[in-house]
């Protein structure tokens, strides 16, 4: 039987992927302790400091995680791994020296704050992914919350603006904007709970296996 014949077996690094996509948290930590030397020196080339280089490896490894879906099985995962790795550091390096003054052009966290005296939900989003976290909240809201929402909290217009722009009552505005807060700060704490749940994971794994950059 020639080569061309025989069909290409799946790597250990694929049964992991597949694995992990499956829920299995095992497999992630294992390809934590695998990947987390590797990513972990690319990371301290661009910020110098070991305590920082941890930081950063573990939100690099948050944002592979969520970027697992999207690997090309035909390529080469450490080759994918380092690259990802290099980007993402590129972009932590262009957001720290510009400070994030400027967020996000459409989103602004000071501007999500309720004009009403309902605490906000976004207070919870005091991190550098505010705003890919707050876009991820509000996407998962249904469109006429989303609207109600975004219009009081982001335009500051009143409940009878808001009313007479969509048409509806003034109650029914009230109550949407309501049902909208609380469904944001509800996926806004999902998303938080999931961002610890691979952190907790990259932890774990890497007290098992980091060290000094080599």
């Amino acid at each position: 039987m020639t080569a061309d014949l025989i069909a290409p077996q799946p790597t250990d690094i694929d049964r992991l992927i597949e694995q992990c996509l499956d829920g299995d948290q095992v497999a992630w930590e294992q390809i934590v302790r695998q990947h987390w030397r590797k990513v972990f020196n690319v990371a301290y080339k661009f910020v110098g400091s070991h305590e920082q280089a941890e930081d950063l490896t573990q939100e690099i490894f948050l944002k592979i995680f969520r970027s697992l879906a999207t690997f090309d099985r035909r390529a080469n995962f450490q080759t994918w791994l380092v690259s990802v790795s290099r980007n993402l550091c590129i972009d932590h390096y262009r957001s720290v020296r510009k400070e994030r003054q400027t967020i996000d052009r459409d989103v602004a966290a000071d501007d999500l704050a309720p004009a009403a005296a309902t605490a906000s939900p976004l207070a919870v989003l005091e991190n550098r992914d505010l705003a890919a976290t707050l876009r991820q909240a509000l996407q998962a809201l249904p469109p006429s919350l989303r609207t109600a929402v975004l219009l009081r909290d982001l335009q500051e217009l009143s409940y009878l603006e808001i009313a007479e722009r969509l048409g509806l009552p003034e109650g029914t505005v009230k109550s949407r904007i309501n049902r909208g807060r609380h469904e944001l700060a509800r996926q806004v704490q999902r998303l938080r709970d999931e961002a610890e749940r691979v952190r907790a994971g990259a932890r774990d794994a890497a007290g098992r296996g980091n060290g000094e950059p080599v």
